[in-house]
C-alpha cells in the first residue's frame, strides 16, 4: 500500500518499444510545465492537467506486478516531472520496488532535483530537452516563458558528468530552431555522448501557429545531423 505523497498520474501507457532505446518501457505521465512552447504537442497536458483523469497508481502497480521479468523499466515524463519535487521522489521509490529501471524526460529547469536523483541512484537514464541555443533571449521565446539560462546549463553539466546514461535532444520547429542552431546547440553541448535530432509534430499545439506548420523534410533533418556531427560523436534522428 502506497503510505507516501504521490504527484497525480494523469496517464498511463502499458509499454513502448521506442521511447528507451534497446528497452520495454511504461510510461507515466505527470501534468502541469513551466514552459508555454508554443509548438507542445501536449497541450492538455500542459496547460490543464486538472481537467484530465487521474490514473490510480495502485492500477500501475497491479499492472507493473504482473510483468515482472518482461517490462524493463518505466520512463516518467509530463509535462514537467521536476515541478513535483518530493513527490516525484516518492513516485520513483514505488517503482523501484518492482526492481525497474527508471527514465526520466526533463527540460531542465530544476538541477537541484536533478542532483538529488543521481547522487541517490534513483534514475538510470535522463532524457534532457535542450530546446535552443543557450542564450536567455531565444532560449525565452522558444520555451514561451523567460527562462533562467543558468539553470539549464547547470542541468546539462550535471548530467553530461553524472556517470549515468542520457540523451539531449531538441525538437526542430521551422520558424524558431534550424540548422544554424542546431550547430550553435551541438557546439555548446559538447562533449554529449548522444545528441537527438527530433522532427516536429503539428497536433495538438498549445499555440494554433503551429498546426500549419510544416514539419523539415527527411533530407533537411539528415543535413542538421550531418553538420551536429562535426561537434559530438553521436547524433540521432526521431522522425515521425
Amino acid at each position: 500500500m502506497v503510505t507516501k505523497t504521490l504527484p497525480e498520474i494523469k496517464g498511463f501507457q502499458e509499454t513502448t518499444l521506442i521511447d528507451w532505446d534497446g528497452k520495454i518501457a511504461s510510461i507515466i505521465f505527470l501534468g502541469g510545465c513551466n514552459f508555454r512552447c508554443g509548438f507542445c504537442h501536449s497541450s492538455s497536458l500542459v496547460t490543464h492537467p486538472e481537467k484530465l483523469e487521474s490514473v490510480s497508481f495502485n492500477d500501475i502497480a497491479s499492472f507493473l506486478g504482473s510483468k515482472r521479468g518482461w517490462v524493463d523499466g518505466v520512463v516518467i515524463t509530463g509535462g514537467e516531472p521536476t515541478l513535483c519535487k518530493e513527490r516525484l521522489i516518492n513516485l520513483i521509490n514505488e517503482i523501484k520496488e518492482f526492481s525497474l529501471l527508471v527514465k526520466l524526460d526533463t527540460n531542465g529547469t530544476c538541477p537541484d532535483i536533478l542532483k538529488k536523483l543521481i547522487g541517490d541512484k534513483l534514475v538510470e537514464y535522463i532524457a534532457l530537452d535542450i530546446k535552443a541555443p543557450l542564450r536567455a533571449d531565444i532560449y525565452s521565446k522558444v520555451a514561451g516563458i523567460d527562462i533562467d539560462i543558468d539553470k539549464i546549463i547547470a542541468s546539462k553539466d550535471l548530467i553530461i558528468n553524472s556517470g549515468i546514461d542520457y540523451e539531449i535532444r531538441t525538437t526542430v520547429v521551422p520558424t524558431l530552431i534550424g540548422a544554424d542552431e542546431v550547430v550553435d546547440i551541438a557546439k555548446s553541448i559538447h562533449p554529449a555522448k548522444k545528441y537527438c535530432i527530433q522532427q516536429f509534430v503539428p497536433r495538438d499545439t498549445i499555440d494554433p501557429f503551429f498546426l500549419s506548420t510544416k514539419p523539415y523534410s527527411v533530407t533537411e533533418l539528415e543535413k542538421m545531423a550531418q553538420a551536429a556531427s562535426k561537434y559530438l560523436p553521436k547524433v540521432h534522428l526521431r522522425r515521425n
